[in-house]
């Protein structure tokens, strides 16, 4: 990678060696590798595997959380991305850490990936990691590739849904969640 930076601020007709530039391609790679790129060497399914036995009445019962942030990068223009996620799931024998759901956030975030293929992919693996009869992840996100370049829409905001199972389905247990993540937000 800091090869390929500083062929690439040679090719921008700059000098990788002026001195504000001279510690720059180590920067980005360090950069890229520990923190946009660092999701390809995770498991979804392993970060989900310290589980916990449901409490007792609890089965079926909708868990949410509201307001994670995340970064990814678009893999269209190598922008960043920034948003909120919100991650719901119908536990079935088992649930999981509050901080477990943020890192499957983070592994699936943190790889080039389009903001629709981050939300499948996190609800895809909280139903099948959790054996969860339902599961959702519901992104709003600051996509850096709208907001500066070409069309320039600097108060655009995209939206990107995924429901999986009896989420999909059920259109009173979808509203409880919408209804949680309204709550949520007028709360903040």
């Amino acid at each position: 990678m800091r090869r390929a930076v500083r062929s690439f601020l040679e090719a921008s007709g700059l000098s990788p060696d002026d001195p504000e530039l001279r510690e720059t391609p180590a920067r980005v790679a360090e950069a890229w590798a520990r923190h946009f790129l660092d999701g390809y060497g995770r498991d979804p399914d392993t970060v989900l595997a310290e589980r916990i036995p449901v409490p007792e009445g609890s089965r079926g019962e909708l868990v949410v959380v509201t307001g994670l942030r995340f970064h990814s990068m678009c893999p269209h223009h190598l922008l960043p991305v920034e948003g909120r996620a919100h991650l719901a799931y119908v536990p079935g024998d088992h649930v999981v850490g509050f901080g477990r759901l943020a890192a499957l956030l983070d592994t699936w975030a943190h790889r080039l990936i389009l903001q629709e293929h981050l939300a499948r992919g996190v609800a895809r693996s909280l139903a099948r990691g959790l054996e969860s009869p339902g599961a959702a992840c519901i992104l709003e996100a600051h996509q850096a590739c709208l907001r500066v370049r070409g069309e320039e829409q600097r108060d655009a905001v995209t939206h990107a849904e995924a429901y999986e199972g009896v989420l999909r389905k059920d259109g009173m247990l979808r509203r409880e969640l919408w209804a949680r993540i309204a709550a949520a937000g007028a709360a903040w």
